[in-house]
């Protein structure tokens, strides 16, 4: 070829196998060739004639933090005057998550500031050598939880806010990552989570440390688990600390095995040392009397069902998942009918045999996710979810037949059967929850039920 004028630089353009476009001095696109088009995922129709400040996506620096409009490649090129040269810039459009890494250069054409000059950008995708792997495959695959958090505002009661967790984590928790991201850790705590603990996180975090906790936290549901906690400071490219990530383990069953193990060892040490047994023997004691209490906290000595305080605990976290879930809630108080005059007549320890079978039948009857505990005296409350009223209607008759059904043998010849008076009180998931004042309607429903012939469901 003598005449390398004669060669058509548009057709030479679009068989380019690096991406070129091409902006008015205003940043507006005049001309993008079709590999720029395919790795920026957009149609020609869709990128010409938008510019720099277009909303539909945002340029990253090489450590992953989001441009100034002012520092894109376009830009930096009319502000500066200067050209581009191999410049990293990853690109986040607005249909995925996905970063796209470029190399990327730049130059101006014609006398910059002249409405008839343009500015050239030319990339070409190095996302595979900036990345040979998927980290979060295997973040996400991992049997451990891993939780990251913001860096910046660690203070209660919003703080830190969580961007991410993984399978694992919902698997345990209950709590799926479109529910949980944007809340706060301490959504996980509860009563009987360290406090000690917390103040050492908190502290930690305040300094950028790293820390290692063992933490009792609660799931979705409110039941009590522990992990192991190892939570490290994440920093960028230029070393600012952004992020925290948690790596946590569930430790429930070691910690048990662990207890059980410390307890044989102190009865060996009381074998062997006089001295010591005393003490060790005090310290068994205290720690047996420690599993009592945290049993008594939480459980009914008699029916072995959940108390008051582990129902009104349950209770404050299934209000705050049904407002998410945007289900209604429903307080219900049971009360056995004329159970005074069945003490009198077969004594009490057939009443309290009464209390015991019905508390399984109750427990074999509601779901994981509801809460139910023995009230008071022959006096059960419950809270459940409901999506539609039929739902409700059926509850209620399951739970009245199958109290109904109910016989308590007293001895080889002979069996009761029983009854009970019911109340509830249904509450929407947007509506403003008084427990205290929503146990007091169940009960006043309840009272309705006694009132007008027992052996019945009153819904308020």
């Amino acid at each position: 070829m003598s005449d390398i004028d004669a060669l058509n630089l548009k057709k030479l353009l679009e068989h380019a196998h690096i991406g070129v476009v091409i902006h008015r001095w205003d940043t507006s696109i005049v001309y993008a060739n079709p590999t720029a088009l395919r790795l920026m995922r957009l149609s020609y129709e869709q990128m010409i004639g938008i510019d720099a400040y277009d909303p539909q996506w945002s340029f990253l620096d090489e450590g992953g933090r989001k441009l100034l409009v002012e520092d894109y490649p376009v830009n930096k090129v009319k502000m500066r005057g200067d050209r581009l040269q191999n410049e990293i810039v990853g690109v986040v459009d607005s249909s995925s998550d996905h970063i796209s890494w470029f190399l990327v250069n730049a130059y101006h054409e014609g006398e910059p500031g002249e409405e008839s000059g343009f500015i050239v950008v030319t990339f070409n995708d190095i996302s595979d050598t900036k990345q040979l792997f998927s980290f979060q495959d295997i973040v996400e695959n991992t049997q451990d939880m891993v939780i990251v958090t913001e860096a910046e505002n660690i203070e209660y009661p919003t703080g830190p806010k969580i961007v991410y967790v993984n399978k694992a984590f919902e698997k345990l928790t209950g709590y799926s990552q479109r529910e949980i991201l944007g809340e706060t850790p301490r959504l996980l705590q509860g009563a009987l989570t360290d406090q000690d603990a917390k103040t050492r996180i908190h502290a930690a975090l305040e300094k950028h440390q790293p820390i290692y906790e063992t933490l009792l936290n609660y799931d979705s549901d409110g039941r009590p688990y522990w992990v192991e906690m190892n939570i490290i400071p994440l920093k960028n490219k230029y070393g600012d600390i952004t992020h925290f990530a948690a790596i946590e383990r569930d430790i429930s069953k070691q910690k048990f095995h662990l207890e059980q193990l410390e307890k044989r060892n102190e009865d060996l040490k009381v074998l062997k040392r006089d001295l010591e047994k005393s003490i060790e023997k005090r310290t068994s004691e205290l720690q047996m009397a420690k599993a009592r209490l945290e049993k008594l906290a939480f459980y009914d000595p008699l029916t072995n069902v959940p108390n008051r305080r582990y129902f009104i605990d349950h209770v404050n976290r299934l209000v705050k998942s049904s407002q998410r879930r945007h289900e209604a809630l429903a307080f219900g108080m049971l009360d056995i009918d004329d159970f005074k005059l069945l003490n009198d007549n077969y004594g009490h320890d057939v009443g309290d045999k009464v209390l015991i079978e019905l508390a399984q039948v109750l427990q074999a009857l509601f779901r994981a996710d509801d809460a139910f505990c023995r009230y008071g005296g022959e006096e059960f409350a419950f809270v459940l979810t409901i999506g539609k009223n039929s739902e409700l209607d059926g509850f209620s008759n399951r739970l009245i037949s199958a109290i109904r059904d109910l016989e308590v043998a007293i001895n080889e010849q002979q069996s009761l059967n029983i009854t009970a008076s019911i109340g509830m009180k249904v509450c929407a998931h947007d509506a403003d929850i008084d427990f205290e004042k929503e146990i007091k309607d169940a009960d006043i429903a309840l009272y309705e039920s006694k009132n007008t012939g027992k052996d019945k469901v009153t819904i308020s």
